[in-house]
C-alpha cells in the first residue's frame, strides 16, 4: 500500500461520550479500492465512529487524517469534494423532485453563485439511474416510499462524486434486491479507485462485501483488521452477546446465530 493510495487514516483513536468509552485506541488506514465496515450491536458506537472519520466530532484521543492531512487544514468545501457522507436519515422540510434533490450533491462543486450546469444535470440524472430512479426524476419526494427515499440520498451522495465514500447504514429501508444492489454498486465503485466506509448490522453482508473491519462490542473494546481476521465465531459472539458459528457454503463463509 503506497502513502499516495491511501485516503484515511485514524491513528491511536478512541472515543468517549458521556463519561462512556466507546472504544478504546485503535489505528487503521483505508486505501483507494478497500471497502471498511463498521460491525457490532446497537448503541455500540458505529455511527459516533463514523462521524469520527467523517471529520464531523473530534476523537477524544488520537487523529483522523484525510488524504495525509488532519481535518483542520482542510476548508469545508475541499473536504466536501473529497469526502462524502451518507447519514441514518435525510429529513425533508420542504417539497422538492427527485432530480433537485439530487442535484444538492453538486453544490461543492459550484462556485459561490454558481448554478446546476447541463453537466451537472446529467451527473445527477446518471447517479439516479444508477440507483433505478430515473424514471420518477419528476416525482416530489414528499411522495415517495422508504426505501424510493433512501435511493435518492444514496443518488444524491454520487451526485457529490468523492473519493471516499462514508455511510451509515446504506442499506436502510431497502429490500433485498436493493440492498445487494446498493452494496454492488459502492463495491463497483471501489474497484474504480474510490474507497468506502460504511456501518452494517448484517454479519454475512460485511463478510461479503468488506476488505477491513472494525468490530465494535459495545463495552469500549474494539478489533480492528482484516475482514478475514476479525469476522471469527468466537470475536462476533463476544461482540454480539449471543454464540454464533460460521459454515462454509459454495466457498463462502456464513454466520449464523446459535
Amino acid at each position: 500500500m503506497s502513502a499516495e493510495s491511501i485516503l484515511l487514516e485514524a491513528e491511536n483513536l478512541a472515543l468517549q461520550v458521556g463519561g462512556r468509552w466507546l472504544c478504546c485506541e485503535f489505528s487503521l488506514c483505508l486505501a483507494a479500492g478497500e471497502c471498511l465496515v463498521l460491525l457490532g450491536p446497537n448503541g455500540a458506537g458505529k455511527t459516533t465512529l463514523l462521524h469520527t472519520l467523517a471529520g464531523l466530532r473530534a476523537p477524544t484521543i488520537g487523529s483522523v487524517r484525510l488524504d495525509g492531512r488532519p481535518y483542520a487544514d482542510w476548508d469545508s468545501v475541499a473536504a466536501a469534494r473529497f469526502r462524502g457522507l451518507l447519514p441514518q436519515q435525510q429529513p425533508d422540510h420542504f417539497s422538492a423532485t427527485v432530480l433537485q434533490t439530487a442535484l444538492v450533491g453538486r453544490h461543492p462543486h459550484l462556485g459561490r453563485w454558481g448554478w446546476e450546469s447541463a453537466q451537472d444535470i446529467g451527473i445527477a440524472k446518471e447517479a439516479l439511474a444508477a440507483v433505478g430512479l430515473a424514471a420518477l426524476a419528476g416525482r416530489d419526494i414528499l411522495n415517495l416510499s422508504g426505501g424510493e427515499r433512501q435511493r435518492v440520498s444514496i443518488a444524491t451522495l454520487l451526485t457529490q462524486a468523492p473519493k471516499l465514500f462514508l455511510l451509515d447504514e446504506p442499506t436502510n429501508h431497502l429490500d433485498l434486491h436493493y440492498q445487494i444492489a446498493v452494496l454492488d454498486l459502492f463495491a463497483r465503485l471501489k474497484r474504480e479507485g474510490r474507497a468506502v466506509v460504511m456501518v452494517l448490522h448484517d454479519i454475512n453482508l460485511a463478510a461479503r462485501f468488506a476488505d477491513h473491519v472494525i468490530l465494535l462490542d459495545g463495552r469500549g473494546g474494539v478489533v480492528a483488521g482484516a475482514s478475514s481476521d476479525v469476522l471469527l465465531p468466537e470475536r462476533l459472539s463476544h461482540a454480539f452477546d449471543h454464540p454464533i458459528r460460521c459454515i462454509e457454503t459454495d466457498g463462502r463463509s456464513v454466520f449464523i446465530p446459535d
